[in-house]
């Protein structure tokens, strides 16, 4: 059986569906068989991340409905046979589907696939209810602002009322030079407010918007500093032991999240 990871956020507009993208794919470059679901009826996106927007013949309400079989409604990436994508429904709400219809496909998409992403809808109504119903584990983006994070918060208590205890943090969209002025939050009073574990910073990268318009996650290009971050997330969240990126602009900022983790310098 696979693994099912929800990515979900309190506040719209951090990042979510980015790093869904991007996290698939990476899985995808070491060879995992992944599946992407867009459990954000009604506004679905992460088909047009990923470039497969004209793709889209059958959708997740349609497999819920039995109006196709499964198999049918999954699209297979233009660049890695591994990676697939279950879209959502565009005309239909958030009420189309149920949080036990989540979870018997999430169970069923389980059987085929070593991981299973969920793209979660912002906010806390019947869409996060219905994202997080057939989830193994949570992974919670924020950026650096105080809205994003106390929405966060929020969000983190919802998950453990749901018995989704053990959340993991991304902190997208990092700005060293902005936060050892003093102008972004800094990275220890996040996980101090939030109090769990960190499990990887994005940088603020232009090349995120470039790779958003294109429909190519970031993750392949090399050149990219998000892709290097995100690529190290994957690894972490695959169980290895990889420590966080350095950043020449504030290398005393990455050298305390270095300590938090336990790794030496150098």
């Amino acid at each position: 059986m696979g693994e099912v990871i929800v990515i979900t956020s309190g506040k719209g507009g951090v990042g979510k569906t980015t790093t869904t993208a991007n996290l698939g794919t990476g899985f995808a470059l070491l060879g995992k068989k992944v599946v992407l679901i867009d459990a954000d009826i009604g506004l679905r996106n992460l088909d047009v991340v990923m470039g497969l927007e004209n793709r889209i013949v059958y959708d997740l309400v349609d497999v819920t409905e039995g109006n196709c079989r499964l198999k049918q409604a999954l699209i297979r990436d233009k660049r890695y046979e591994t990676l697939f994508l279950l879209p959502a429904a565009q005309t239909r709400d958030k009420n189309a589907v149920s949080p036990d219809q989540m979870q018997k496909l999430c169970k069923d998409l389980a059987q085929d696939f070593d991981y299973v992403l969920i793209d979660c809808p912002a906010g806390i109504e019947q869409g996060f209810k219905n994202a997080i119903a057939g989830a193994d584990r949570a992974v919670i983006v924020t950026t650096p602002e105080v809205s994003a994070v106390r929405d966060a918060d929020r969000i983190i208590g919802l998950l453990e009322a749901e018995g989704k205890s053990n959340p993991k943090l991304i902190v997208n969209r990092i700005r060293p030079h902005m936060v050892k002025k003093g102008d972004m939050m800094d990275i220890d009073d996040i996980i101090e407010i939030l109090a769990v574990d960190l499990l990887g910073i994005i940088p603020e990268d232009e090349y995120i918007v470039i790779s958003t318009n294109r429909g190519e996650p970031a993750v392949v290009n090399p050149a990219s500093a998000a892709s290097t971050a995100y690529k190290n997330i994957v690894r972490r969240m695959m169980g290895e032991n990889v420590p966080l990126m350095s950043m020449e602009a504030d290398s005393g900022f990455f050298s305390r999240l270095k300590k938090m983790f336990g790794f030496k310098e150098g």
